[in-house]
């Protein structure tokens, strides 16, 4: 079983999502709790950004124990003083810093061109290597970046002294397959890539960064940069809770983190709490919905043996029990179940009687609460009664 470097960048990349600006106390509580899920890796913030941001990475470097704490710098000398400074308490330090590499970057946004880019590449690790020798370098837009120029950037820098190379599929372009061939090809074609680690850093545009992700180290790659809830710039990043539990799940792919899943839940709510960024209710994993049944074929499926409709236990995530949500499209077997569950006690022939009579208030409502069950139970019951006298 090989591990799978998890690199948490809720606190810089989620953080760039709009309206989710944390101050650093925010900061220092969301820290503690990733570093107690198991995250590997925490990119702390971007401190050349702000003075907000610089302070935030100083308090959190003096209050993590055992993961890395790294910052966010352009490949500007200034830039990786200031996250060198920022990192001088922690007791495992990363910088990460680099360049565009793509053809749009290095023309459109540098105004520059390959060799260059390459030779401003290699100076940016020799300035971090003054402040840790834990270095990661990313080669933004690598995802649209020629493969064989990237081959090239990547071993430039290893051999200056980076530690980990991060591919990004900054723009989320990138289908599956081709950036899972993406990381072979640098496997294959970067003479020293075993002297670093290759890191998958997946956008969602195209609703893909997790799938990305996970092709990404079944070709090679050892750590995934990701974030709770899948926050982060545009349409977000690879979700953490996502590539932990497909990992956990597909055994037979050979990996495993070091992430509690039973904890993912928790700090999912925290998360959206603090950054004020609510989670879509069907988001897989931690979303409302990840484990209620509405459907009547769904939901007769489901209370026979949940395996059929549920290939992860919700406490395995820290979540609530499963639930059984009755709507109009809901069954018999449902609404026996829900019946059962509030103490009343009915035969076949009295739920078939009930069915009907809760149909009725179902297509007027998108939910049957406990409330309106217990109505309908406690007439049933008094029409009983006073017939049989």
């Amino acid at each position: 079983m090989d591990k799978i470097i998890i690199f948490d960048t809720t606190l810089r990349d989620g953080e760039q999502v709009p309206g989710c600006k944390l101050n650093t106390n925010e900061k220092i509580e969301l820290a503690l709790e990733l570093e107690s899920l198991g995250v590997d890796v925490i990119e702390a913030g971007f401190p050349i950004s702000s003075p907000g941001d610089f302070s935030s990475v100083m308090e959190i470097s003096k209050s993590i124990t055992n993961a890395t704490v790294c910052a966010l710098s352009r490949a500007v000398e200034k830039d990786i003083d200031v996250a060198g400074q920022a990192l001088k308490y922690a007791k495992r330090p990363r910088i990460h810093t680099g360049i565009g590499t793509s053809d749009f970057h290095i023309k459109s946004k540098f105004n520059s061109n390959r060799e260059d880019i390459l030779a401003r590449a290699m100076q940016c690790i020799k300035w971090a290597r003054k402040y840790t020798d834990d270095i990661e370098f990313y080669a933004e837009d690598a995802g649209r970046t020629d493969n064989e120029y990237l081959a090239k950037v990547v071993e430039a820098v290893i051999k200056a002294g980076a530690t980990t190379v991060n591919i990004p599929d900054t723009t989320g372009y990138c289908l599956p397959h081709q950036y899972g061939e993406k990381i072979a090809f640098l496997k294959n074609n970067v003479s020293n890539i075993d002297k670093a680690v290759i890191s998958c850093h997946c956008h969602n545009d195209l609703g893909l960064a997790t799938a990305n992700s996970i092709s990404g180290i079944i070709n090679g790659a050892r750590q995934i940069e990701c974030t709770i809830n899948g926050l982060g710039e545009r349409a977000g990043n690879t979700s953490l809770e996502e590539v932990v539990m497909i990992i956990k799940q597909h055994k037979n792919l050979g990996f495993y983190t070091n992430i509690d899943a039973t904890k993912l839940y928790p700090l999912s709510r925290l998360v959206s709490d603090t950054m004020r960024m609510p989670v879509q209710p069907n988001k897989a994993i931690v979303g409302s919905n990840a484990f209620s049944h509405s459907s009547g074929i769904h939901q007769d499926g489901f209370l026979k043996n949940t395996l059929t409709y549920e290939i992860i236990n919700p406490e395995e995530v820290g979540a609530d029990s499963s639930r059984i949500v009755l709507t109009a499209r809901s069954g018999r077997s449902a609404l026996a179940y829900r019946f059962q569950k509030l103490g009343y006690e009915f035969n076949r022939n009295d739920v078939d009687i009930l069915y009907d009579r809760f149909l009725k208030i179902a297509d007027h409502k998108k939910e049957i609460e406990d409330e309106d069950l217990s109505e309908i139970a406690e007439a049933y019951q008094q029409k009983t009664v006073s017939y049989s006298k």
